[in-house]
């Protein structure tokens, strides 16, 4: 399975290294206010890429923090109820307490 992943990988980054080569004009980025940026296209969809992965990663941060509370709450919950039914088996398994009447 190892070796398929790598052949993958391998012919994924030979795709890619192809694209760059094959698309390495000059572009040029205008934004507001007359500033403009002038780079490969290659460049440019790499740099955008990456700008969008890091924003998608900052957008799951607060979905991935919310649920680790929750599972720690849920861990939580799980050791009492396992405690308390521990003192149950073992409150199950002790011979009943003696009655202390004397006889007359």
């Amino acid at each position: 399975m190892k070796l398929i992943l790598r052949i993958f990988a391998l012919l994924l980054f030979i795709a890619f290294f192809g694209f760059a080569l094959k698309n390495d004009q000059i572009v040029t980025l205008y934004y507001f206010f007359g500033y403009a940026q002038t780079a490969p296209l290659v460049i440019m969809l790499l740099a955008f890429f990456l700008a969008g992965a890091v924003l998608g990663v900052l957008a799951m941060v607060p979905m991935v923090f919310k649920q680790r509370r929750a599972v720690s709450a849920h861990k939580k919950t799980i050791a009492q109820i396992e405690a308390e039914r521990m003192a149950v088996k073992q409150a199950a398994t002790q011979p009943p307490p003696t009655d202390n009447i004397s006889a007359t």
